[in-house]
């Protein structure tokens, strides 16, 4: 039994050894005298219109007519212009919601929800980063059914 300690000794501390020589840090790339990184030949040859755009965030809350916000209410999203909606989602149990979209265009946002008038609103994301919107449905009128008494 204690041949075998030495021998198992050995074997952990040339695993331990091999396992913290592959977790060491990587190396600082190179830099040049103010401070830059210095930029590879495969930097430079990327294009420049590869950068990523952030996008638009469109946040809103959806009340009812007493102010109370309404849950489950659709909401769909598309460019001004365009007869199909890109975006979908609806407000969750406080009345919000939020749908990330491309910037620097003009949006139309449709809610609708049972028993109240469907309501647009639009949106420009070509001046900020998001805005935020609140949105009052009303019910619907329903009309009169009967005679009069």
């Amino acid at each position: 039994m204690k041949t075998l300690t030495p021998v198992l000794l050995l074997s952990i501390l040339a695993t331990s050894h091999s396992v913290c020589a592959q977790q060491a840090p990587a190396p600082a790339p190179p830099q040049t005298a103010n401070g830059q990184p210095v930029s590879s030949s495969s930097d430079s040859s990327k294009n420049t219109t590869d950068k990523v755009v952030p996008s638009f965030l469109i946040l809103g809350t959806v009340f009812d007519e007493r102010a109370f916000a309404l849950p489950g209410v659709q909401v769909r999203i598309r460019k001004s212009g365009e007869k199909k909606f890109r975006w979908e989602t609806y407000s969750n149990s406080r009345g919000e919601f939020a749908v990330r979209v491309p910037p620097g265009y003009l949006y139309e946002v449709f809610t609708h929800m049972k028993h109240y008038d469907d309501q647009t609103q639009n949106i420009d994301s070509k001046a900020d980063v998001q805005q935020r919107v609140s949105i009052k449905l009303q019910p619907q009128s329903r009309p009169k059914t009967g005679a009069k008494p």
